[in-house]
């Protein structure tokens, strides 16, 4: 435990945290990557050259400043964090380097300001919330290598069929080399993937969504084709240079977004884009598992030629009569069918539907971009939702709501 001396010194520094803001994790990230430069075989270097990361690492750091006094309301973070890690395979002699960084980057910046006492206040700071993230990832390590079917570390997987679902998503399906079990995962999950594509100069490391229920065999991923600004070096090397029969590494399923709801609960997927991959994984276990609640599905997209898996949904909502679909397109092509292919034109409200989804005891779980999931959130708490029934996931380095 810190002593509450510790305490007030690093709360007494959050004003110097906010004033230098993301330069400060920009400076850390720069710092630690070029003095150790092996993990850049970790780090999505795309995430750190649009700023997410260091984004995300600053809002982290004055996150813990502004609660070490109550660590207990930091405890989702540090679940969805430690998930993370474990698919970026972390080791505790990797927390010693970025403690050092953190420490040297709060010296070289902050100048005066970085006292001695005000050094070794955040070094007990940070050794205290390193402990809490390796006891926790050991826990994890355990219980993924002790599971029916799981691994510790990278597993090598045969890619058994690639499958196009729109002009911007593919499917993977996955095998093990070895041919033994896979072990079951929570619907909501993603699988951490490790290839070295010939257009980077480091190996890069990547989280996809499963997108199907468990079967204990073979898993399935699908991945959208990442363009802009910033192009996704594994997202474009999967689409255009991954085959069939080729073998990739892949870290156990993680990760503390997974639907939970008991088999009575109406439950509502809500998605944007690519978000309606770990929907469609939670879809498909509730039907196989004989879900008895009510279950609607709602999406968003730009239009017909990047809506996957339509058809899937439109099949399934025949089958089950206890699954409604909407489906927003916000820019519909001239070849897109009202009524069949969309319910609605333009961005997704949630007030179109309400009538048919807000039902009592519903539980929302949601996953897209964080303009789209916030939406999302602010309209359910608007309904008066308990936000214990609210349930989301944003893809990318992960901010606050």
């Amino acid at each position: 435990m810190l002593s509450s001396e510790t305490i007030r010194i690093v709360q007494s520094t959050i004003p110097l945290l906010e004033s230098a803001g993301t330069e400060l994790t920009r400076y850390f990230y720069q710092r630690m990557l070029s003095h150790n430069p092996e993990l850049k075989d970790v780090f999505n270097l795309n995430h750190q050259r649009s700023g997410g990361q260091p984004a995300a690492l600053f809002e982290a750091v004055l996150g813990y400043a502004r609660n070490i006094d109550n660590l207990s309301v930091l405890s989702a973070v540090v679940e969805r964090i430690a998930q993370k890690h474990t698919s970026f395979l972390i080791t505790p002699d990797q927390y010693q380097i970025v403690g050092y960084h953190l420490i040297e980057t709060i010296r070289e910046l902050a100048g005066e300001a970085a006292t001695d006492e005000v050094l070794q206040a955040w070094t007990e700071a940070y050794q205290l919330l390193a402990t809490i993230f390796i006891e926790r990832e050991k826990v994890l390590y355990a219980e993924q290598e002790q599971a029916g079917g799981g691994w510790r570390g990278s597993r090598p997987f045969k890619v058994v069929c690639k499958s196009r679902e729109s002009d911007l998503i593919t499917s993977f399906y996955l095998e093990p080399v070895d041919g033994k079990p896979v072990m079951d995962f929570r619907p909501g999950q993603y699988l951490g993937i490790k290839l070295r594509p010939a257009t980077s100069a480091y190996a890069e490391i990547r989280q996809y969504s499963l997108s199907d229920a468990p079967n204990g065999c073979s898993y399935r991923i699908s991945v959208k084709r990442e363009t802009g600004e910033v192009d996704g070096i594994m997202s474009n090397w999967l689409h255009d240079a991954v085959s069939e029969g080729d073998v990739i590494e892949v870290m156990p399923p993680a990760g503390d977004f997974f639907l939970s709801a008991e088999e009575e609960t109406p439950v509502v997927l809500i998605s944007a884009g690519v978000g309606l991959t770990p929907m469609l994984s939670m879809l498909n276990t509730q039907l196989q598992n004989g879900h008895h609640g009510s279950l609607f599905w709602l999406h968003a997209c730009e239009n017909g030629q990047v809506h996957a898996f339509a058809d899937d949904i439109r099949a399934k909502e025949k089958q089950h009569e206890r699954l409604k679909s909407r489906v927003w397109y916000n820019h519909p092509s001239t070849v897109d069918r009202p009524a069949e292919d969309y319910d609605f034109s333009g961005l997704m409200s949630l007030d179109k539907v309400r009538e048919l989804i807000d039902v009592h005891g519903a539980h929302f779980y949601c996953c897209g971009p964080t303009p789209f999931v916030k939406m999302v959130n602010e309209t359910l708490t608007d309904w008066g939702i308990e936000e214990d029934s609210i349930h989301y996931e944003i893809f990318g380095p992960h901010s606050s709501l």
